[in-house]
């Protein structure tokens, strides 16, 4: 089956060379048994790639089945893969079969394989290269023909060398990668997929289809779409339902798009033939806040130095005082009545002697690593140590509390 078969089959919507490639590695790969890899960002139709290779093989008559194995916590997971036995655990009150037993010659396809805790990983690769399994709180081993295909949005790779993934998994089931590009790296597909949208919405809600002008289509192409194709899809909904006009405008589309985005950020604007020129006043206000912060941070550095060496403070060096730009209209003259500094005491009232330190020294850290793994030693301090309460006090599971007290060597 060629490349637009396929797509029109699947209802797959683009032309550019990346996307492209990978659907002909699919059909490709679909007629083998081969473990495959799909790997792409979040929203780009990683599940829609399995069902590909599913369809197109020989098993295409027997079960498929999609998993998300972030979705299932770490202490049901082996339960929901292989199946248990009555009595396995807690709550386990009859024998259950696994995923793997009941789509056996057939497809299964695990989303977020990076999310899959170590034990299950082992399991799996077991899977894969013998075909058996046995259940949880079992001692008999199962035979099951199943094809495995996986998808993931990490780096599996620098997974394996964090420790977080089984190496020998990682290249057991990376038999054939696929990559799916990003909405980003195709952007000839974005004005077809968003027309694609509009005009399903529009079957949908039994209204006119909405359509893009010229400058909304060059600020469609423009915006970074971190969620890819399911944030277009969102978004060509939104306005479907919204929009009070037919033609979009790109003024209207930005009322739509997310605020903070990647490419929302203050940017200026080129030079002219006559100097810097800015598209609109919030550009000059970021431009003049900045510069207002760097020459306050200079002034404190100045004033700390004083401080720590006053002696050597002499007239002519307090024009090293002036700003730059701000006050470049005062003449030399100016500045030569001004009081010499031979003590801390003298200084002006700009900063207190004793919270000069504070002042002045490097801005506290952004990391977002090291808030969060600062918030969970609040938290665990908070609670006395209690997991559980803890990770409610944060907002997330207890599953992923575990996870990251490895991740973060955090000790309780």
């Amino acid at each position: 089956m060629d490349i637009q078969s396929i797509k029109n089959r699947f209802g797959i919507i683009g032309n550019a060379p990346a996307l492209n490639y990978a659907l002909s590695v699919a059909a490709q790969v679909a007629g083998t048994d081969l473990s495959v890899l799909i790997v792409g960002e979040s929203g780009v139709g990683k599940e829609v790639f399995s069902q590909v290779i599913h369809t197109l093989s020989a098993r295409k008559h027997n079960p498929f089945i999609a998993v998300n194995c972030g979705a299932i916590p770490e202490g049901t997971i082996d339960s929901e893969l292989f199946g248990h036995e009555k009595g396995a655990f807690t709550g386990a009150v009859d024998s259950r079969k696994g995923y793997f037993e009941t789509v056996s010659g057939g497809t299964i396809f695990l989303d977020e394989i990076g999310e899959m805790p170590l034990g299950t990983q082992a399991r799996l690769l077991r899977v894969l290269e013998t075909g058996e399994f046995i259940r949880v709180g079992s001692s008999k081993v199962q035979k099951t023909d199943v094809r495995v295909i996986c998808a993931t949005n990490k780096d599996l790779l620098e997974f394996t060398q964090s420790g977080k993934f089984r190496e020998d998994l990682y290249y057991r089931m990376s038999t054939v990668p696929i990559r799916v590009p990003a909405l980003r790296e195709r952007p000839e597909d974005i004005p077809l997929l968003f027309r694609k949208f509009a005009t399903d919405f529009a079957e949908r809600y039994r209204t006119t289809p909405v359509l893009p002008d010229d400058d909304a289509r060059r600020a469609l192409i423009a915006y970074n779409w971190p969620g890819n194709v399911r944030e277009l899809k969102n978004i060509a909904e939104q306005i479907s339902v919204l929009s009070q006009n037919k033609v979009l405008t790109a003024t209207e589309l930005r009322q739509f798009l997310p605020e903070g985005s990647n490419n929302r950020l203050p940017v200026l604007a080129p030079q002219s033939a006559n100097g810097h020129e800015f598209n609109n006043e919030r550009e000059i206000l970021y431009k003049l806040f900045f510069d207002m912060k760097k020459d306050v941070t200079e002034l404190k550095k100045m004033f700390f130095d004083v401080l720590q060496n006053p002696q050597a403070v002499n007239p002519s060096s307090l024009s090293a005082l002036k700003p730059e730009g701000a006050f470049n209209e005062l003449a030399p003259a100016d500045y030569a009545h001004q009081p010499v500094i031979t003590s801390p005491s003298t200084l002006p009232v700009l900063l207190d002697h004793n919270d000069i330190h504070e002042h002045v020294e490097v801005e506290e850290s952004l990391n977002i690593m090291d808030k969060e793994k600062e918030l969970i030693v609040k938290a665990l301090k908070k609670h006395k140590g209690k997991r559980k309460d803890a990770a409610l006090d944060l907002g997330i599971s207890e599953r992923t509390l575990y996870r990251k007290l490895k991740e973060y060597d955090i000790d309780e």
